[in-house]
């Protein structure tokens, strides 16, 4: 993340040397943690902002233009507002509703708290009537709820979890789906599964982030959970209904061993979850992992990144198996030009990093609606149908 950043700033460094465009400004979590090295070794950029800037970031901007100077501000990390006025920037049919900012779960890998600060739940009254703009004013189809942690939603506000109430008030709505992103495994109650299983607006997909199975790695990590909680949490998802799940896990952690390596490889291929993505260990300053004398070297971290990504290929193939002969409801996104032909996206499949369904159809079809699509085939990670 942090090259792609440094590289999109560099791009725009050439656009401004070129004249395309006449002020950089840099925010963000890469801005908050790295402001010294911004100022230091990018000097065409013309201001660093915190992310407790953002509120303000107009009268930054004027402040900028009118003094033809430059601007740093870096203000509490709490002063970054938790709503207002919304601009959609994916397509239509779909948005992000963000419920809360920070985190507060502490993983020794990670280093969000210190950049974004502890979790903090926006309101339930807050959230409806940004997801009814979304809804009515724009025509969002498909709603994403995010946070680092949803299943944490409310306990901050209202001293109890309160995801369930925020989602009653949200399928009341005219939507299609609403989805639920990043559920941390202990927190995922009973009465969450069978809500995602039984409402008929709540897609039937959860993003549970599990970043390893061996007990030690998971203790070290800071995790809250265990390999027995982890198989008896997938088992009780699929046995309330057909829930896709995907997941996150890190490969080369400190101290990992070939054997734990290869506990998580045998999960992987036992319990064949819809999605996974796997990350090699990056060490983040000022984390507790970081610190670990026992770091892994990169070739092996790389070595078990190439072998567990080949074994969920191998994974989604099969599944994919499973779907030749029926129907789905898909929502329709786009024309693939090299293959020419149509795609979009059942709803077990999330926007940007799932598959796809690659489909045909004999009559005009546009972007943003639903179709019934009889799956006939895979091509690769992607199901092949065509509209019914």
């Amino acid at each position: 993340a942090k090259k792609e950043y440094i590289e999109e700033i560099l791009e725009l460094c050439k656009l401004k040397e070129e004249g395309r465009i006449q002020k950089i400004v840099v925010t963000g979590c890469l801005a908050q943690r790295y402001q010294e090295e911004v100022r230091r070794e990018i000097p065409e950029v013309d201001a660093v902002l915190g992310i407790g800037a953002n509120g303000e970031i107009a009268s930054y901007l004027k402040k900028m233009w009118d003094d033809n100077t430059t601007v740093e501000s870096f203000p509490p990390k709490t002063e970054m507002p938790l709503c207002g006025s919304r601009t959609l920037t994916t397509p239509s049919y779909y948005a992000y509703l963000k419920i809360a900012e920070g985190c507060s779960n502490g993983c020794s890998y990670c280093a969000i708290p210190k950049i974004r600060g502890k979790f903090r739940s926006r309101t339930i009254e807050s959230l409806y009537d940004e997801a009814k703009i979304l809804v009515d004013e724009y025509g969002v189809k498909e709603l994403n709820i995010v946070a680092q942690d949803i299943t944490r939603y409310g306990i901050d506000l209202y001293n109890e979890y309160a995801l369930l109430k925020l989602l009653d008030k949200i399928t009341s709505l005219d939507v299609e789906w609403v989805r639920l992103l990043y559920c941390y495994p202990e927190l995922l109650s009973d009465d969450l599964i069978k809500y995602i299983a039984k409402n008929d607006k709540i897609c039937k997909y959860v993003d549970i982030p599990l970043q390893h199975i061996d007990d030690t790695i998971l203790k070290t990590m800071g995790r809250r959970t265990s390999e027995k909680e982890i198989k008896n949490l997938i088992e009780k998802i699929r046995n309330a209904g057909d829930v896709a799940i995907r997941s996150t896990f890190i490969v080369g952690f400190p101290g990992e061993t070939d054997e734990q390596f290869q506990k998580l490889y045998d999960f992987i291929g036992e319990y064949k979850l819809n999605y996974a993505g796997f990350f090699a260990y990056s060490k983040e300053d000022g984390t507790a992992a970081a610190k670990l004398k026992n770091q892994i070297p990169q070739a092996v971290k790389n070595k078990r990144l190439k072998n567990i990504t080949a074994l969920q290929s191998k994974v989604i193939f099969e599944n994919n198996k499973n779907y030749v002969g029926k129907s789905l409801k898909v929502l329709y996104e786009g024309i693939d030009y090299d293959n020419n032909i149509f795609y979009g996206r059942p709803e077990f499949c999330a926007p940007e990093v799932d598959a796809k369904v690659l489909f045909s159809s004999d009559y005009l079809v546009n972007v943003g609606n639903f179709y019934d699509v009889k799956i006939t085939g895979a091509n690769g990670y992607d199901l092949v149908g065509e509209v019914k």
